[in-house]
């Protein structure tokens, strides 16, 4: 917040994604974000170390007899001792694999939001939408962040992911529309008319089918490909970088195969409202954000012709915050 002698007491948007976890608030008449990685990596436990951790203010806990670094701070250490992070996520749900799972997102919710400010303060927070091919995770997933949020002292509301793409992107068309996440573990899409959602569903290929297929063909570690993907990587088509074409090869597969959900849900739909205008399609998430992926993605569209006309295909002006901020908008409305 501007101001940290600030009580913020207004409603605050909460997008708990399996890469990373953001916060959105009000400040004024804009939008304020706070993010973490939603990762972390463990080291044996030492005093000396935790000494160090806690003298350098590195986000950290003590469990089972380790050092648990999460956050942003864990991809740091991961990179000093050449490991992969462990994520407390999969698939856009809590890691039932994981032990440390809702430990780490807890403790990552507790530090991007504190203690709440008043009594019942609303959070609307993100959580996937059903996913074509798997039962069960999200009601557990769902109601555990709303644990999280009930201990600090909050009113937890889920919004599905898709639906905080169409509040935070589509005011302009009276929130009617079709919002995609290109997340990492999940890529979710709502069709919404009038803010209602009308189709809601996710898929499982996205950003981390990206990167621990591309990884497997080359040889390289996922995490290595997940960095390369968010800094440099550019869908140009190929070139003579093996992990450059991987990236392309896999990040085609991940289109194609959410357009095809895409048509086929819709088409699909048994009372699907007449749309009398065109509405747009807006893509937000990490996954979304290499240029060439909107040209990409409307080529793949042209190929498999949707039963809704659409007036624009554009990414998120800040792809990485429009769930965050669309969860804001839906609980300030």
């Amino acid at each position: 917040m501007s101001n940290p002698e600030e009580v913020y007491t207004q409603p605050l948007g909460l997008d708990v994604g399996t890469s990373r976890i953001v916060v959105a608030r009000t400040v004024g008449k804009k939008f304020q974000y706070e993010a973490q990685l939603n990762a972390f990596i463990t080291l044996p436990y030492s005093r000396l170390a935790e000494d160090l951790l806690r003298r350098e203010g590195v986000f950290h806990q003590v469990s089972n007899d380790e050092l648990v670094v999460a956050g942003d701070d864990a991809e740091r250490f991961a990179e000093i001792f050449h490991a992969e992070t462990r994520r407390p996520m999969k698939d856009g749900v809590l890691n039932p694999q994981e032990p440390y799972a809702l430990e780490v997102v807890t403790r990552i919710v507790g530090k991007l939001l504190g203690k709440a400010s008043t009594d019942h303060q609303k959070v609307f927070f993100s959580i996937p939408s059903p996913t074509i091919g798997r039962d069960g995770g999200i009601r557990y997933h769902r109601e555990s962040i709303r644990q999280i949020l009930t201990e600090l002292g909050y009113q937890g509301t889920p919004i599905e992911e898709g639906l905080a793409v169409v509040f935070g992107e589509m005011g302009a068309s009276n929130y009617s529309g079709i919002g995609i996440s290109c997340g990492s573990g999940l890529c979710n899409v709502c069709l919404a008319v009038l803010s209602v959602p009308v189709i809601s569903f996710s898929v499982f290929k996205a950003g981390d089918f990206i990167d621990s297929q591309s990884a497997m063909v080359v040889g390289e570690m996922a995490t290595r490909l997940r960095v390369m993907k968010e800094q440099t990587f550019r869908f140009n088509g190929m070139t003579a970088d093996r992990m450059h074409n991987a990236l392309v090869v896999h990040y085609d597969q991940v289109i194609e195969n959410l357009v095809q959900a895409l048509r086929e849900s819709i088409s699909a739909a048994q009372k699907l409202p007449k749309l009398t205008h065109s509405v747009p399609l807006v893509l937000a998430g990490g996954t979304a954000m290499p240029d060439g992926f909107v040209e990409h993605f409307s080529n793949a569209l042209r190929a498999n012709e949707l039963p809704v006309k659409l007036s624009e295909v554009r990414v998120a002006a800040e792809p990485l915050n429009s769930t965050a901020r669309g969860a804001l908008i839906a609980a300030l409305s």
